[in-house]
């Protein structure tokens, strides 16, 4: 659990999370245009590959390879897991 808590501290990897929520499916190319156009985020390449890596660490994002290009989507178990900790009625 602190994984995740620790991949959602960062707000840029909040965006990636929100425009995979949007769009699933999406090659780090694809998903660093989306934080360019529609947020004004410049991050790197590398940059973004990383935090794509934290995600994956906290089982936030699956990736699968398509041919050179890795292709990567959204997985909501975990947070849906994180508050049925709180959400759950007694």
């Amino acid at each position: 659990m602190s994984d995740v808590f620790r991949a959602l501290a960062d707000p840029t990897r909040r965006l990636i999370l929100d425009e995979l929520a949007e769009r699933d499916d999406q090659s780090l190319f694809e998903i660093c245009s989306r934080l360019v156009m529609k947020h004004g985020n410049t991050s790197s390449r590398q940059a973004i590959s990383q935090h794509l890596a934290v995600l994956e660490d906290a089982d936030l994002v699956h990736s699968r390879r398509a041919g050179r290009t890795k292709i990567h989507r959204l997985n909501p178990e975990p947070l849906r897991s994180l508050t049925a900790r709180w959400l759950t009625t007694h």
